[in-house]
């Protein structure tokens, strides 16, 4: 296990890390656009390299989503670029987000357990 410290409500077993392009747009509405991204819980981090116009991410997938954060980035404005590669890697983002959600709340089976009423009676 890594000793790098997380935000709360971020778990090391479901962090990703993801790497959007985005559309020009005055560097006052990005900067209130990334602050409050960064307030969402599950985020652990957020940067912007502004010579690529990349947004970087890294957050919780079983507690927040891609579109999540697209919705706050479209209420100020700032779109996701219209390119067929970053609309390639968003759509498997989603597709991978939504299994690590699946996946954290899903309850393991077994057909080796023993019943619930016979636990008792060894």
């Amino acid at each position: 296990m890594r000793d790098r410290k997380h935000r709360l409500g971020v778990s090391e077993v479901n962090l990703v890390r993801r790497h959007l392009k985005l559309e020009s747009v005055g560097q006052r509405k990005l900067q209130a656009a990334i602050a409050e991204v960064d307030q969402l819980y599950g985020l652990d981090a957020v940067t912007f390299d502004g010579k690529n116009h990349v947004l970087n991410l890294a957050y919780d997938a079983s507690r927040i989503c891609l579109d999540d954060i697209e919705e706050t980035l479209k209420n100020y404005g700032v779109d996701v670029s219209h390119d067929w590669w970053t609309h390639y890697k968003e759509d498997y983002y989603k597709f991978v987000d939504g299994n690590i959600k699946e996946n954290a709340s899903h309850e393991p089976w077994s057909c080796h357990k023993s019943p619930p009423s016979a636990r008792g009676k060894r």
